[in-house]
């Protein structure tokens, strides 16, 4: 599976400028592109029938997001340490 492009919001794009992840999360989305999933541990979250999926930017921060059409859409970025 490869995606032909990975969308996110105005909102979730100033919540990684302002937690300073640009870079990790380009790398990140560069990985995903590519099609290297495990590089970034993407999974299905449960309940798995939502289709929700998750990848880690890093250690502390997940991205979640959905599949639409071939286009991974960003709808949160969660503190995956709390």
């Amino acid at each position: 599976m490869q995606f032909k492009k990975i969308v996110e919001t105005n909102k979730i794009a100033k919540f990684i400028k302002s937690r300073n992840l640009t870079s990790q999360y380009k790398k990140a989305k560069i990985y995903l592109e590519e099609g290297f999933f495990d590089a970034v541990r993407l999974k299905l979250r449960e309940p798995k029938n939502k289709k929700i999926y998750y990848f880690r930017i890093n250690k502390q921060y997940r991205a979640l997001c959905v599949i639409v059409n071939n286009e991974l859409r960003i709808f949160e970025i969660d503190d995956h340490s709390k």
